[in-house]
């Protein structure tokens, strides 16, 4: 027989779990204009189901006034060969074992039919847009499924949708845009037509999970590269050397532009102008000479050198005016290089003072985790990991980013597909009461191994070639159409994202001390970046918590 159980997003169901371990879904409330996501989990029990080479197809019907704005994705696992960090786990994830693990999504297959295989546990990830116009009101909304021969079951929701709209966002979020491995992946020309329609696809589904700043390859990005080494060239600037000066073609920088306004991308992130820790070389950069084309900086360029120094400013300054001519310098970004450490401050000082006067009034950031670094004063606008925060934060240091990657495994909120989900959700909780003004991490799209050695594929090697956890690397699957397939942890982490904003139209009601007060009211300690959630329900309880005080507030 069929059975069925509705259950929240943040919630993982494998494949060998049964239906009686996940607890019911009864009511959530949703904002107007919010992306509510539910799971309705299912599968065919009992004697007298079909054999298990012999999978029954169905179709799933939804039903109720909110029905109309649901729409049907499967949640299919995936083959994790490295769940955890060498460092270790704490009692906050879900396995710690190579298996199967639920993250992909996509569409269903067969016109819109659910499959079943006797005895196995799936999954159904509903996706309800709310307008923002939709009444307020508590609604019922049904899935039901109808197999004749082996019976009907049905299960529903009560969602409360509450008089009020979420708030656009006040976050700055990246995470970082990679043109060359969609090029590799899908053996494309970069920047050819093919290519600029693939990264569109892949820009699109980023800003509608939130991410509002793209990595912008003025050169080949100097990140994730093996010293000597070379990732496949994506430069957007095209340069030329006739003697000793320096001609630059912004065209395709503008045609990247054009495509994030069509987007919906807000702010433009230059890439890296010195090489990832420790800014003691150049970045790939290719240019014609002489009629030649050739690479005229990389590895073998020293990051102060006076060839590159003239270079740098020459292309940096009419960057600038070709930026202001087109009234966009303002929403762009900028980064020296990437994780500096406290035995490279020589080297990033030296090379921060090539750029810095030109660079003066604009801001220049970088992922940043050295608290002694940082006191030297060579970087206003650090970016720290989540675990080596709090200095940052007892220090009061302003408009302060976050981020995490493959080194934060233990405590603090990341989204490894070994991670429950309200792992990864707590990080809106932890953001909004420390006024944490942008969020970066390193992998939208990542699908090579470690240092760029090689492309992988990332539906067999979601830890690239042992390199990563699986999840760390990237957060979008590359569908055969040149489309990206969303992820459980990249929706999750967006939800975190509408925590926020939902925290800070309670503020605006309240006070921000009321709302910190009220939601550890629900989880019951002082919340810190290394304190995450440990169940499901904590975490809805929180957000419910919140969309009560708006409730009440509401003329």
């Amino acid at each position: 027989m069929i059975k069925t159980k509705i259950v929240s997003s943040l919630e993982k169901a494998f494949l060998d779990q049964r239906l009686e371990d996940f607890e019911q879904l009864e009511h959530v409330s949703v904002l107007r204009g919010e992306r509510l996501s539910i799971q309705l989990l299912y599968v065919y029990e009992g004697a007298n189901s079909p054999a298990l080479w012999e999978p029954r197809r169905l179709p799933i019907v939804p039903q109720g006034e909110l029905a109309p704005f649901a729409s049907i994705r499967r949640v299919f696992s995936v083959p994790v060969t490295k769940a955890i960090h060498t460092l270790g786990t704490d009692d906050n994830y879900l396995r710690a074992v190579p298996g199967l693990y639920p993250d992909l999504l996509k569409p269903l297959y067969y016109g819109g039919k659910i499959s079943f295989v006797t005895d196995e546990l799936n999954s159904a990830w509903i996706e309800i847009n709310i307008p923002d116009s939709f009444a307020a009101g508590k609604y019922t909304l049904s899935f039901s499924f109808d197999d004749g021969e082996y019976g009907k079951c049905e299960s529903s929701i009560e969602i409360e949708v509450i008089d009020a709209v979420l708030p656009r966002e006040d976050i700055y979020f990246t995470q970082w845009f990679h043109a060359d491995c969609l090029a590799s992946y899908y053996n494309v020309d970069v920047w050819s037509e093919k290519h600029w329609e693939i990264v569109e696809h892949f820009a699109k589904t980023a800003r509608r999970n939130g991410i509002n700043m793209l990595l912008t390859p003025v050169f080949t990005p100097p990140l994730d590269t093996a010293v000597g080494g070379e990732r496949r060239t994506t430069q957007l600037v095209r340069v030329a050397k006739n003697g000793e000066k320096y001609e630059f073609d912004f065209s395709l920088l503008d045609r990247w532009i054009d495509m994030c306004n069509r987007c919906g991308i807000e702010y433009i992130e230059i890439s890296h102008f010195f090489t990832q820790w420790g800014a003691a070389h150049a970045p790939k950069i290719m240019a014609t000479v002489d009629g030649e084309y050739k690479k005229i900086f990389g590895w073998e360029t020293d990051a102060t050198g006076e060839e590159y120094s003239v270079f740098l400013r020459a292309f940096l300054t009419e960057l600038l005016a070709h930026l202001k001519a087109r009234n966009d310098d303002k929403r762009c970004f900028f980064h020296v290089s990437d994780e500096p450490g406290l035995s490279h401050l020589d080297s990033y000082k030296r090379a921060k003072a090539i750029i810095a006067d030109l660079l003066k009034g604009y801001t220049i950031m970088d992922a940043l985790s050295k608290f002694d670094f940082y006191q030297t004063g060579v970087l206003d606008h650090p970016i720290p990991a989540n675990n080596h925060i709090k200095p940052f934060l007892d220090a009061g240091v302003e408009g302060l980013w976050t981020y995490y990657c493959v080194s934060q495994p233990l405590e603090v909120s990341n989204r490894y597909i070994s991670m429950p989900s309200w792992r990864n959700r707590s990080i809106g909780m932890q953001m909004y009461k420390y006024n944490i003004k942008g969020f970066l991490h390193w992998g939208y799209n990542f699908y090579n191994n470690q240092y760029s050695g090689d492309p992988i594929n990332p539906y067999s090697e979601p830890c690239a070639d042992f390199a990563f956890p699986a999840g760390d690397a990237f957060s979008v699957y590359p569908e055969f159409d040149g489309t990206p397939l969303e992820s459980i942890r990249l929706v999750v982490f967006h939800e975190a994202l509408q925590d926020i904003k939902a925290m800070k139209l309670a503020e605006s009601m309240t006070s921000h001390n009321e709302v910190v007060r009220a939601i550890e009211d629900v989880f019951g300690a002082n919340i810190t970046f290394d304190t995450c959630a440990k169940s499901a329900d904590t975490m809805l309880k929180i957000r419910e918590r919140v969309n009560e005080i708006i409730k009440k507030h509401i003329k």
